[in-house]
């Protein structure tokens, strides 16, 4: 066929799919050819640029750029991206984003492994769905007794998930840090804690928060008060993810806090199919850094103002 040709049946063939909305069968089935051959004459329309696919996404979808230069700068399965509000208004509308997405992805008799904290407790309060899931567990990933702040403890939000979508919850009964290292050893030879344990390693999805530097975490405000410098007086500590502080590469790091710490391994952690941060905040940027160096998460959901430092 002659170029002019080929070129007239190209444009007939793709007016008539995208803008007609013929099907290919159809179109075929007029113009006296296969199927396949109108497959092949759209994919040429298309490489020789008669046709051109333009997906709108800019105030649809406004973070969708940044959202993958980050994907691809860490290797990551998905960003999510929020409007910065800042304060508490980007954490409760980081929570509504992570609760959403855990309803994306969750299926019918997974285990969920689930951290502490106030960006957790966030998420707890914001899923809702009209459908239940009794065969699905949330679990804790760290201890949480204690009067400090109830709200934000594993075992508080491990309930209030479950309860929102009628699922199953396992309660984790060890503080959050115990007075040394021989006393995390026998709480860690409990049967009951050694269970729960277990149980988390086996999760199919953990969610978890992400902390800053032992002088902007909650938990070493509740836990240690003004006293927490002799915990971190030597390392390099960039933040904590389950109670774990870490280093800039995202690895354990040199921390008396560690020794003591009820929590799952970073190893653990790493071994779960699906690890899910939820994090935000400018004074969280160099903890976020680090998980992400330490292919600690697999998911980031964060706002646009965090996002954009995490590529400077």
């Amino acid at each position: 066929m002659n170029l002019p040709e080929d070129s007239r049946l190209l444009v007939k063939v793709a007016h008539m799919y995208y803008e007609e909305g013929a099907t290919q069968s159809q179109i075929a089935d007029e113009i006296g050819v296969s199927r396949s051959l109108i497959s092949k004459y759209l994919s040429k329309a298309r490489d020789l640029g008669i046709v051109e696919i333009i997906i709108h996404d800019d105030k649809i979808h406004p973070y969708r750029q940044l959202e993958g230069k980050i994907e691809r700068l860490y290797g990551l399965r998905e960003v999510v991206c929020i409007p910065n509000l800042g304060g508490e208004s980007s954490k409760s509308r980081l929570g509504a984003a992570a609760s959403k997405y855990l309803l994306r992805v969750l299926k019918d008799g997974q285990t969920v492994g689930v951290s502490a904290g106030t960006t957790l407790h966030e998420v707890s309060k914001a899923l809702s769905s009209p459908q239940s899931y009794p065969s699905v567990t949330f679990v804790p990933l760290v201890g949480g007794m204690g009067n400090e702040r109830m709200d934000i403890h594993a075992n508080h939000i491990v309930a209030q998930l479950a309860e929102s979508i009628q699922a199953q919850y396992k309660l984790l009964h060890a503080p959050v840090v115990v007075d040394s290292k021989e006393a995390k050893e026998v709480f860690m030879r409990q049967n009951s804690i050694l269970d729960v344990f277990e149980l988390a390693t086996q999760s199919d999805i953990a969610i978890v928060g992400i902390g800053g530097t032992p002088e902007h975490s909650t938990m070493v405000k509740s836990y240690l008060g003004q006293d927490y410098q002799g915990y971190f007086d030597q390392g390099d500590i960039a933040g904590d993810i389950c109670y774990n502080f870490i280093n800039t590469k995202g690895q354990s790091a040199d921390s008396s806090w560690n020794e003591k710490v009820i929590t799952l391994d970073l190893e653990k952690l790493k071994e779960i199919p699906l690890v899910v941060g939820v994090a935000c905040g400018i004074e969280k940027v160099q903890a976020i850094k680090a998980a992400l160096e330490g292919r600690l998460i697999e998911v980031l959901i964060t706002d646009e103002e965090t996002a954009k430092a995490l590529l400077d």
